[in-house]
C-alpha cells in the first residue's frame, strides 16, 4: 500500500493543537472567574481589586473566584465558609504573606512580622509581641492611651462651639499614643518628620507596580519606584538609627530596673548585630533581633496602630451621627450608668452594653483591614478547585462581615443586632464576622488597638454632643472611603462639639 505523505506545515499544525488539546483536557479546575487576555490575563481589572470590587464580583462568581494577574494566580474569597477553609481548615497553608516589590525593599526583605512569612522567625516574633510589646503587663501602652485621651478631651473642650475635623483629631490622638508607646518620646519636631515618612510609606505600599505581576517588565516604573523607595527607606533610616543610638546610650547609662520602658527598649534587650533565632522555649535564648528587625517591627507597629483604629474610631462617630437614634441611646446609657458628674473610667466598660454594641457593629460595617493577603504555601484544593502554590489569597472581610445569609439587612448600621442571644464574637472564631482576621496571622495587637478605640469614642460620647455644621442633615455625610491597607472615609467627619457634663473636662 502506497505511504501517506503529510506536507509538512500541516503536520505542525497537527501537532500544534494536538498539544494545546491535552493542555487543555490536563487543564486545572481553577474557582470560577472572568476570563483573562493572553500574558496580562486580568490585569485589566485591576481597580476592581478593592474590598468593594471584589464584593461586587463574588455576587456573579461566588464565595472563591480566581483571577490570573499576569504571571501569577490571584484568589479571592468573600464569603465565611470560604474563609473558614482558609483561616482555620487549611491555615497551616495559607499562613504565609504575598510580597510585592516595594513592601520586600521596603521591610528590609520581609524582616518585619506583619509580612514576614510563617516560620520559626515569625513564631517568635509573634510571641515577642504578645508576651512583651502588646502584653497588658506592660502598663506603659496603656497608660499613653489614658493621657492621650485626656489631651485630645481638653483640646475639644477649647475648641467647643465651633466645628471640628474628627478625621484629623482621632488620627493625631493614635498616633501620639503609639508614637509615645513606641518610643517613650512626646517630642513635636520628630513626629511631624515621621508622619510625613509614614504617609510616603502608605503610598509605596499601595502604588501600582507592573514588576509584581510581569517581572520582566520592571523597567517601566511610571510611579517613579525606583527613586522613591531607595528614598524613603534612607529617610526611615536616619529617623529611626538615631531613635535606637539614643536609646543604646540611655541603657549604658541608666540600671534602673523600675525605669518605664518603650517597645523599643523591650525590642533592644533582644538586640544583637546579626539576628537568629531558634525554637528554644525560653524566649530570651531564641530571639536576636538585628538593627533591620528593629526598624521594621516599629513600622509594623505605627502602621498597625495608627491608621487602623483613628479609621475605626472616626467611622464609629460617622455611623452615629448619620443614625441620630443609636448616638441618643448610646449617650443616654453613658448617662444612666456614669452620670454627668463624672468622667467614664474603665471599670465602667463592661455595664455599657450597647456602646459594647456600637463597636462591634462599626467593626462590622468597616473592618479595620477591609482584605486580608495570605499566600498558599503549596498546590491544594478548596471547595474542590485547585489553588496552585504561591497563589495570592485576599479574604475580603467587608464582603464577609456583610453577607446577607448571615446579617439580615447587613448595609443598615444596627448596633442592637448584637443585643441578641448568640450574636457573633470578633475574637476569631465566628468566621461571618472578622474585624481582626482568624488563625495564625490574626491581629497580636487587638486588645491595645480596640482598648485605645474604646476609650478614646466612649469619652468623645460621653463628654460632649456634636452637631452637624452649616445646617447639614445626617443624610448628607459622605460615606465613601478610600482603599489602601486600610480603608479611611474619604473626607472627614466635621462636626461642632458642646461640652456635656457638669463637672470639668480639664
Amino acid at each position: 500500500m502506497d505511504s501517506i505523505h503529510i506536507p509538512i506545515p500541516i503536520y505542525f499544525t497537527i501537532s500544534l493543537l494536538t498539544v494545546l488539546f491535552l493542555v487543555w483536557s490536563r487543564r486545572k479546575h481553577f474557582p470560577p472567574g472572568p476570563t483573562g487576555w493572553p500574558i496580562i490575563g486580568n490585569m485589566l481589572m485591576m481597580d476592581q481589586l478593592t474590598h468593594r470590587g471584589l464584593a461586587k464580583l463574588a455576587e456573579k462568581y461566588g464565595g472563591i473566584l480566581h483571577l490570573k494577574m499576569g504571571f501569577s494566580h490571584t484568589i479571592a474569597v468573600s464569603s465565611p465558609e470560604m474563609a473558614r477553609e482558609i483561616l482555620q481548615v487549611q491555615d497551616h497553608i495559607f499562613s504565609n504573606r504575598p510580597a510585592t516589590v516595594a513592601i520586600t525593599y521596603l521591610t528590609y526583605d520581609r524582616v518585619d512580622m506583619a509580612f514576614s512569612d510563617y516560620n520559626p522567625f515569625w513564631r517568635q516574633m509573634r510571641k515577642l509581641s504578645v508576651m512583651k510589646l502588646f502584653s497588658r503587663r506592660r502598663a506603659e501602652s496603656w497608660d499613653s492611651v489614658r493621657d492621650e485621651v485626656d489631651s485630645m478631651v481638653k483640646s475639644t473642650a477649647i475648641s467647643s462651639g465651633t466645628p471640628v475635623n474628627l478625621g484629623e483629631l482621632v488620627f493625631g490622638l493614635t498616633h501620639d499614643i503609639i508614637y509615645r508607646a513606641a518610643f517613650g518620646s512626646t517630642s513635636h519636631d520628630d513626629k511631624e518628620e515621621f508622619i510625613k515618612i509614614l504617609q510616603e510609606y502608605t503610598k509605596l505600599f499601595g502604588a501600582f507596580n507592573l514588576a509584581d505581576f510581569i517581572p520582566w517588565l520592571g523597567f517601566i516604573d511610571p510611579a517613579g519606584l525606583n527613586t522613591r523607595l531607595p528614598a524613603a527607606r534612607s529617610a526611615l533610616d536616619r529617623f529611626i538609627d538615631k531613635i535606637i543610638d539614643e536609646h543604646l546610650r540611655k541603657e549604658k547609662k541608666t540600671v534602673d530596673e523600675n525605669a518605664e520602658n518603650d517597645m523599643v527598649d523591650e525590642m533592644l534587650a533582644f538586640y544583637c548585630e546579626d539576628g537568629k533565632v531558634n525554637e528554644a522555649e525560653d524566649l530570651q535564648n531564641a530571639i536576636k533581633l538585628s538593627r533591620d528587625n528593629i526598624k521594621a517591627i516599629i513600622m509594623d507597629v505605627m502602621f498597625g496602630g495608627t491608621e487602623t483604629v483613628a479609621s475605626a474610631i472616626e467611622w464609629a462617630l460617622t455611623e452615629l451621627m448619620r443614625t441620630p437614634e443609636a448616638l441618643k441611646r448610646v449617650q443616654q446609657e453613658l448617662a444612666n450608668v456614669v452620670g454627668l458628674d463624672r468622667r467614664v473610667e474603665e471599670s465602667d466598660f463592661e455595664k455599657l452594653t450597647y456602646f459594647k454594641c456600637v463597636v462591634k457593629e462599626t467593626l462590622r460595617l468597616h473592618p479595620p483591614i477591609p482584605v486580608s493577603l495570605h499566600k498558599s504555601s503549596e498546590d491544594t484544593k478548596v471547595a474542590g478547585y485547585h489553588i496552585p502554590g504561591g497563589s495570592r489569597v485576599m479574604v475580603n472581610a467587608y464582603a464577609i462581615n456583610r453577607d446577607k445569609n448571615y446579617w439580615d439587612d447587613p448595609n443598615t448600621f444596627n448596633p442592637s443586632r448584637f443585643l441578641k442571644d448568640g450574636a457573633p464574637d470578633f475574637k476569631g472564631s465566628n468566621y461571618e464576622f472578622l474585624p481582626f482576621g482568624s488563625g495564625r496571622r490574626s491581629c497580636p495587637g487587638m486588645q491595645l488597638g480596640l482598648y485605645a478605640m474604646e476609650m478614646a469614642l466612649v469619652h468623645l460620647l460621653h463628654c460632649f454632643t456634636w452637631e452637624l455644621p452649616d445646617g447639614m442633615k445626617p443624610s448628607d455625610i459622605d460615606m465613601g472611603d478610600v482603599f489602601g491597607l486600610t480603608a479611611p472615609k474619604a473626607i472627614r467627619l466635621v462636626a461642632v462639639p458642646t461640652p456635656r457634663l457638669l463637672c470639668a473636662l480639664y
